[in-house]
């Protein structure tokens, strides 16, 4: 049976790996210092906020680079998941204006929109340098995730359009709580378009729920449009698991 270059039944990286925890390092410093252009630049947020997400960006780094030595198949990171960690850098900034008391505007959005530039960033860098690997992808959904989470609870706390746009950023968490208790959900997918897509509409709406000018009927309208094409997606991938059990 193929055994995948991810999750806990990775296969063994075929190459030495030895350098990748100093390449995590050297990227996830660049990414500090981007955190810390972002304090300076006003985004917002306490002295023991910024603290705590430049800590928790760390950490998470620390777990990528072991993660890395157990799965990754590649001898070196590549821009890809360089530019992947940066983005998980500006995930992590996100959170410091909360902390704070702040949320939304448009500081939150322009930033955003940075991220949401830099997310085809990594793919293309992947395929270019043939660095491709389930673990990229892997990290990159998962970076997603955390971006639309973070922008789901300042569109919250910012717009006042409900605690409803939550679900918006928690679908896939439920989508992983849901594959604890049932196994075939955890099943690999297909490689889709139509995936990828509903992820930069999800991206985006939650970038525009962050404008200040937004009516908030046309808030509420665009997070529960949004909301239900990003159910209909996993609804869609949910079918297809259960049609072709592992």
């Amino acid at each position: 049976m193929h055994r995948p270059d991810h999750g806990p039944f990775a296969r063994a990286p075929s190459r030495p790996v030895a350098g990748i925890p100093a390449q995590v390092a050297a990227s996830a410093f660049v990414g500090l210092l981007s955190m810390q252009a972002l304090r300076l630049g006003g985004m917002g947020g306490t002295q023991a906020a910024w603290f705590g997400v430049s800590l928790l960006y760390a950490a998470s780094a620390a777990l990528i680079a072991r993660q890395m030595l157990r799965t990754y198949p590649h001898p070196r990171i590549g821009g890809c998941n360089a530019v992947t960690l940066l983005r998980a850098a500006i995930t992590c900034a996100l959170l410091a204006p909360l902390a704070g008391g702040m949320a939304a505007g448009w500081t939150v959005a322009v930033v955003a929109s940075a991220a949401l530039m830099l997310d085809g960033v990594d793919g293309w860098l992947a395929r270019r340098a043939r660095l491709v690997s389930g673990f990229g992808a892997r990290f990159d959904m998962e970076v997603d995730a955390a971006f639309a989470l973070t922008l789901a609870l300042h569109a919250w706390l910012g717009s006042g359009i409900g605690a409803g746009v939550l679900l918006l950023g928690l679908v896939r968490y439920v989508f992983v709580a849901a594959s604890l208790v049932m196994p075939w959900l955890r099943g690999a997918l297909p490689h889709s378009f139509r995936r990828k897509l509903i992820c930069v509409i999800q991206l985006a709406a939650l970038i525009v729920l962050q404008l200040p000018p937004l009516p908030p009927e046309a808030a509420v309208l665009l997070a529960w449009s949004a909301t239900g094409v990003v159910i209909l997606s996993f609804a869609i991938d949910i079918r297809w698991l259960w049609r072709h059990p592992a």
